[in-house]
C-alpha cells in the first residue's frame, strides 16, 4: 500500500512503526517481528489512543524478553487515528502498512500481528500479506451480524497460525462473536484456535499474567518454532468446538494467583 495514499485519507497524520519495545541488543540479528495493534473506536476522528498504546507495552516487553535469543523485536504500532471508520477500516489500513515497513526495516523476516480490540480486527484483516506468519487477537472487537453487509473476511488468515482469546465477561464486545468468527475461520485453515477466560472483560485484567504468557507461548512457538505448551497444541489441533472454547486455566505458564 502506497504511503501517500494512507497520508490522503487521514490529512497530514501518518501510522509509524515508532521506537521498538524494550531495550535492544547490539550483536543480535533480528529474527522475528511482533507489531502490536491497539484498541480502536468504531467511528472517530480523533487522534491514536494514548491510552490504548501504553496498555500494550507490557506484553511487548514480556515478549521481547522472552523472545532475546532468537532477535525478537516489537513495535507498538501508532495510527494515524483511533477509529475504524465502516468501509475505510482505517485501522486495517495502518495494519497492512506496519507489516510492510516492518519488512523493509528488517527484511525478509516472520511477523506476528497481535491486536487487542480494535486492533485485533485489524490484526485479522491485515493477515494476508506474505510476511505474517502468526495472528494474536485479544478480545477481539467484531461488528454484529448483520444480513446486508459481507461477513468478516477469513480467506486471508490461510496458511497462517491464529490465536483469539476471550473474557467471557467482555461488556464491549460479545464473545459470541469472535467464537462464531473462530469457527469459520477454522474450516478455511485448521490451525486456529481460541481460548475463553471466564469472569475476564475486556480489558483482560483479571487474568493478565495468564494471557501474556499464552501469547508468549504462542509468539515464540510460531515464529521460532519452540514447542507449544500441551493446552496450546491440543487447542490447536482439537476439532471444533474444543479448540475453539478451550478454557485458559488460573496459572498458566507458573504464573500463580494470589
Amino acid at each position: 500500500m502506497a504511503h501517500s495514499a494512507l497520508v490522503g485519507t487521514a490529512g497530514s497524520r501518518t501510522p509509524r512503526l515508532g521506537r521498538p519495545v524494550g531495550a535492544s541488543h547490539p550483536g543480535t540479528a533480528v529474527g522475528g517481528v511482533v507489531l502490536l495493534l491497539p484498541d480502536g473506536e468504531v467511528a472517530s476522528a480523533r487522534g491514536a489512543s494514548v491510552r490504548a498504546h501504553a496498555a500494550l507495552l507490557p506484553l511487548g516487553r514480556q515478549l521481547v524478553r522472552a523472545g532475546r535469543g532468537e532477535g525478537l523485536v516489537a513495535h507498538v504500532v501508532r495510527y494515524r487515528g483511533r477509529g475504524w471508520n465502516g468501509t475505510d477500516a482505517a485501522l486495517a489500513a495502518d495494519a497492512s502498512w506496519a507489516v510492510a515497513e516492518a519488512v523493509r526495516r528488517y527484511g525478509d523476516v516472520p511477523v506476528c500481528l497481535a491486536g487487542h480490540g480494535m486492533g485485533a480486527r485489524a490484526a485479522l484483516r491485515a493477515a494476508g500479506h506474505p510476511a505474517v506468519d502468526a495472528v494474536l487477537g485479544l478480545a477481539p472487537w467484531l461488528p454484529e451480524d448483520d444480513v446486508a453487509a459481507e461477513p468478516e473476511p477469513v480467506r486471508q488468515l490461510v496458511g497462517r497460525r491464529i490465536l483469539l482469546v476471550h473474557g467471557t465477561n467482555d461488556a464491549r464486545t460479545d464473545p459470541e462473536l469472535s467464537y462464531r468468527l473462530a469457527v469459520r475461520a477454522k474450516k478455511a485453515n485448521r490451525d486456529t484456535c481460541r481460548f475463553e477466560v471466564h469472569s475476564d472483560g475486556h480489558a483482560l485484567r483479571q487474568y493478565h499474567e495468564e494471557v501474556r504468557a499464552l501469547a508468549t507461548d504462542f509468539v515464540l512457538g510460531t515464529l521460532f518454532a519452540r514447542p507449544y505448551s500441551r493446552p496450546l497444541a491440543d487447542a490447536l489441533a482439537a476439532p471444533p468446538p474444543l479448540g475453539l472454547r478451550m478454557p485458559l486455566a488460573a496459572g498458566f505458564g507458573g504464573t500463580g494467583r494470589r
